[in-house]
């Protein structure tokens, strides 16, 4: 059965050949480096990690043992996923793209609109994965499991380590960003690659406090007296970096070492190929066939090196 494709639109003029949606989240997380990417997983992938007591001891003339070197694991198992969509060629003959499918009735796909197809079915795609990576619950179709889900079926995620959270406004972020950090174990603070990842609303709050204007802001213009005149790049609270998190539900935040978050894939390619395939010349229809299939998992090594808020 073809898919449902709805024409609503009207020839005025040129067709110009360019098509307009709305936009579209895409994975952040994964392009701009935010976590642990592991790529060529077939099924699953074990992460291991070493914990030890206090390695130094007095010395004597004997060799003694000085600590107990402990190794857990988590499984790293993305799920597979896929893209079925099938669209036929006699609907498009009704639209005013039907001169670019050729005059004969052996006809293709319109270039414009199969071009814009691909690229926007790419961007529905990395949306999808970006939610996934933070929100996502395998129990549901199209989704594997995120931070937040994992996080919370975790028993030993608990105490001063998983706060719960309220609604972030411009005159508290400040504060809720503070307990964040004061949450954060010392053994943790000022690592390199320590990030709060925090949600667009989060974000956007923060940015309005260092414009002033509110009970918490930064004095009564902002930060270098600017007001709300102006735009942040690579902001940092309390010397840890900020990362917007664009899967991430309104209210929550996760504090982590990236090198501690990994989404896991078979080849990364799986994830940009989207295989076209006409079957007028398999079974005889005027159907056209978009097939995508990936894996897709997200996984943390120790959770005791992880602070959540919200969640």
């Amino acid at each position: 059965m073809a898919t449902t494709l709805n024409i609503n639109s009207s020839y005025a003029g040129e067709h110009a050949g360019k098509f307009i949606s709305a936009s579209l989240l895409s994975a952040d997380t994964i392009l701009k480096g935010g976590i642990e990417v592991r790529p060529n997983i077939k099924f699953k992938e074990v992460v291991s990690k070493l914990e030890t007591g206090d390695l130094l001891a007095d010395a004597t003339c004997d060799f003694t043992a000085t600590a107990t070197i402990n190794k857990t694991e988590r499984i790293l198992e993305p799920k597979e996923l896929q893209v079925n969509v099938q669209l036929c060629k006699q609907t498009l003959r009704q639209d005013w793209d039907a001169l670019e499918m050729g005059l004969s009735i052996h006809d293709d796909m319109p270039k414009s609109f199969q071009d814009y197809l691909i690229g926007y079915m790419a961007d529905k795609i990395a949306s999808s994965v970006e939610t996934s990576v933070w929100e996502g619950d395998a129990t549901n179709g199209g989704e594997f499991d995120g931070f937040t889900t994992l996080l919370n079926a975790d028993a030993a995620h608990t105490g001063a380590l998983k706060i719960a959270g309220v609604a972030i406004t411009a005159s508290n972020v400040i504060d809720q960003l503070g307990a964040v950090v004061d949450a954060i174990p010392s053994s943790l603070y000022g690592k390199e690659d320590l990030h709060i990842y925090v949600s667009q609303n989060v974000y956007r709050a923060y940015v309005r406090a260092l414009g002033g204007f509110a009970a918490d802001g930064v004095g009564a213009n902002g930060f270098n007296n600017m007001g709300n005149n102006q735009s942040f790049s690579g902001l940092v609270f309390d010397g840890v970096k900020l990362f917007v998190a664009n899967g991430l539900g309104d209210n929550k935040m996760i504090a982590a070492e990236k090198g501690n978050l990994f989404f896991g894939t078979s080849l990364l390619s799986d994830m940009q190929e989207i295989s076209i395939l006409d079957m007028s010349t398999l079974d005889g229809s005027q159907n056209v066939r978009y097939i995508q299939r990936m894996t897709a998992g997200t996984q943390y090594g120790n959770v005791e090196d992880i602070v959540s808020y919200g969640i």
